[in-house]
């Protein structure tokens, strides 16, 4: 569990509202870093794999690789890194770059943003521990200016679309942050 300590250093560091930060964390992960069996939370994305590996496995592994997101392809949990296992055996690289990671749900293919230089140092960070994870969130919002612009100024949407995507109105991504965000006001 990240510490209020860690909470207010990096809100501070970042110019964010504590409550803003809160909200992303519940949002993404319901403040759950990690499975009950150690390993970090993942959520497999077959569409980015299959874009990484130029559709090459999606006629033959139809359940890692697609051409578009599908939720139903998601089991959750720890079958999320059977799926992911499933895809390293086909490509390593394109299969953790295709997963997103942690408290914060970081896709893997923005490792650099997050301020490592290997994705295996990501995926390293991504198992230590909350405050690894953290810490790669604090530096991949530095390094994407209109994302951290948009929780610094609670424009959900904006922030939304700059994390998840155009997709994010599916899942009324933005509302859900907004909510998050005034349940932690208090």
């Amino acid at each position: 569990m990240i510490s209020e300590r860690s909470y207010i250093r990096i809100a501070q560091e970042l110019e964010v509202e504590l409550p803003a930060l809160k909200a992303v964390v519940d949002v993404e992960s319901n403040g759950e870093a990690f499975l009950p069996d150690g390993r970090p939370k993942i959520l497999f994305e077959a569409h980015h794999f299959s874009r990484l590996t130029k559709h090459k496995y999606d006629v033959t592994h139809p359940r890692i690789s697609s051409r578009k997101w599908n939720r139903k392809l998601y089991v959750g949990g720890v079958g999320e890194h059977f799926r992911l296992e499933s895809a390293v055996a086909l490509d390593r690289l394109a299969a953790l770059k295709s997963a997103s990671w942690g408290m914060f749900q970081i896709m893997g293919f923005n490792y650099t943003a997050c301020g490592f230089d290997s994705m295996q140092k990501f995926v390293n960070a991504m198992y230590k521990d909350e405050d690894a994870q953290f810490t790669a969130f604090a530096t991949f919002l530095k390094n994407n200016p209109r994302m951290l612009r948009a929780l610094q100024r609670k424009k959900w949407d904006q922030f939304a679309d700059a994390y998840n995507g155009p997709g994010y109105k599916l899942n009324r991504y933005d509302t859900k942050l907004e909510q998050a965000y005034k349940r932690n006001l208090h």
